[in-house]
């Protein structure tokens, strides 16, 4: 690491940082709709995204300054386990094919802002609703805190905070981008992450276009990249006797790696943040075009990838790894290009962090504040109360990442997957069938939260005594596997028992207020209104 601080880097960052900064303000004027005062209109773009705006918002959503920052560090870290992430993001794509447009059509047709409110919806159950959105917002905020991480990771390889001066210095940057994140969200609502992603993703893009080929050339080529990254991993280390990774992974770990890519695929779409990008588009077909275009983030991913391998090539050391790739940014480029890339992982941080916080506070307005305080809420104060909660969850957010270790908070966020993954059979059993029953559902939920936070509980590492990892034996198999598939696949067949035993006993089912035509209505079709179009015509196709 340089010593002192990287004055041209620093000064791109700035440049990029005060660019997005205007254009998350000036994102309030875009495409305005005549009524601002909802959720509609601040929480989903007024519903009014096209293809590519849409392609965007769901890529800078998806593909995190998190994504960039620890999938490459992963695989620096321990090598192949790392790549999990890359047949994930591409099995998910033809899974949503199967849904998502199906979502996209009741919300529409209802006015759903949450997929609380079509679980409430669809079985009647405000219970199991208040579940969903509990679990949303517990598995959000860790998410938002990672995005904090991330560009905390930036500023330390600039030389801006980092271990030195009083706490107040060393995250006074941290405490000036959060500012900027929390105005420009309140301000402008989901339009600002929406415009910011295409400069988020088009600096991404540059950034691993230029390093998948000059770091290479710089290094000697892939086949020594690969050479050192073996030779690493075969390498013992000093502390446990055994190798520090491999670049294929072994039997031992393959159950793994195989459940961990599975898993995660089912819990991607279950988040928040990817259900409000998603509705905000103005037709399904809108929907269905992204999944098949999406699968180019997958190639940019396993790109980004390799830089876990390039990295040990370069000889970075660092105590911590989230600190590789900012590292070998700024060992490998000129200064002006590091703050280039720097730019792009910050940024990436903003655009997820910002749709984040939105989500999450959408949910508290519909399906807590809403459904329990004040039924009676207008547009307007449930819009109002939205803004409010989406700044308490940034704060909440900030206080994470200020005062715990961060890897306290990549395990709470791994913890969040588990959860969230629990709330499929409810949303994505709901948009297919009514066979399961409200109360079996709830029961399966909360069996499956129990036994996944339990057993997450129960594996240590080295830094920590619980929470130390995702993943642990499965009961029955022997194989290690990822715990939130076992608690879903726990979840499941207490859901499928229970509903057999209540239809039994013929126990009361809640008013399913949708109909078989819902779930493939379209914008512009009979009794479907084309809600809040901008004021301003133009496609974004």
């Amino acid at each position: 690491m340089k010593d002192g601080v990287n004055g041209v880097a620093l000064g791109v960052f700035i440049f990029f940082f005060l660019a997005v900064t205007v254009i998350g303000f000036m994102a309030a004027r875009w495409r305005k709709a005549e009524n601002e005062a909802s959720l509609d209109e601040w929480g989903l773009g007024g519903r009014s995204f096209g293809t590519w705006v849409t392609w965007f918002l769901l890529g800078g959503d998806l593909y995190t300054a998190y994504t960039f920052v620890a999938v490459p560090a992963a695989i620096y870290a321990a090598g192949a386990a790392g790549f999990f992430a890359v047949p994930y993001t591409i099995l998910v794509y033809p899974l949503i094919f199967t849904f998502l447009p199906r979502l996209w059509s009741v919300s529409h047709k209802h006015g759903y802002v949450t997929t609380s409110d079509f679980v409430r919806g669809r079985f009647g159950s405000k219970g199991l609703s208040l579940a969903v959105a509990i679990t949303g917002i517990l598995a959000t905020m860790p998410y938002i805190a990672l995005q904090l991480v991330g560009i905390q990771a930036v500023l330390d390889v600039m030389g801006v905070g980092g271990e030195s001066g009083n706490w107040f210095v060393k995250d006074l940057p941290l405490l000036i981008a959060f500012a900027v994140l929390a105005a420009y969200t309140y301000s402008s609502g989901l339009r600002a992450p929406a415009l910011i992603a295409f400069v988020k993703d088009g600096l991404i893009y540059l950034v691993i276009a230029v390093a998948i080929i000059y770091i290479p050339i710089k290094l000697g080529g892939f086949d020594a990249i690969f050479s050192a990254a073996q030779h690493k991993f075969a390498t013992p280390n000093p502390k446990t006797g055994q190798p520090t990774g491999a670049i294929a992974p072994g039997h031992a770990g393959q159950w793994t790696y195989a459940t961990l890519a599975l898993g995660s695929a089912l819990a991607l779409f279950m988040y928040p943040h990817s259900i409000t990008a998603t509705l905000s588009s103005r037709s399904r077909n809108v929907i269905r075009r992204n999944t098949t275009i999406l699968p180019l983030y997958s190639l940019m991913l396993g790109l980004l990838a390799l830089l876990g391998f390039m990295a040990i090539a370069a000889g970075v050391k660092v105590s911590n790894g989230q600190l590789a790739i900012p590292q070998l940014f700024e060992d490998m480029f000129p200064d002006w290009f590091a703050g280039v890339a720097f730019a792009a992982i910050g940024i990436g941080a903003l655009v997820p962090a910002a749709i984040m916080s939105i989500a999450a506070a959408n949910l508290f307005t519909r399906n807590i504040y809403k459904d329990f305080i004040k039924p009676d809420a207008s547009p307007a104060q449930e819009a109002k109360v939205s803004k409010l909660v989406s700044l308490v969850v940034k704060v909440g957010a900030l206080v994470f990442v200020l005062t715990m270790d961060k890897t306290v908070a990549i395990n709470f966020q791994l913890l969040g997957g588990i959860w969230i993954l629990q709330t499929f059979p409810a949303l994505v059993g709901g948009l297919f069938t009514r066979w399961f029953h409200r109360w079996a559902l709830l029961a399966g939920w909360a069996v499956g939260m129990v036994y996944g936070t339990l057993a997450a509980y129960g594996v240590a590492s080295p830094t920590q005594k619980h929470f130390g990892g995702s993943s642990k034996e499965i009961p029955g198999i022997g194989e290690i596997g990822y715990i939130g598939l076992t608690a879903f696949v726990m979840n499941v067949v207490v859901t499928v028992v229970l509903t057999f035993v209540l239809r039994a006993v013929k126990a009361p089912d809640g008013i399913d207020e949708t109909s078989p035509a819902d779930y493939t209505a379209d914008a512009g079709d009979p009794g479907v209104i084309t809600e809040l179009p901008p004021a301003t015509a133009g496609s974004a196709h």
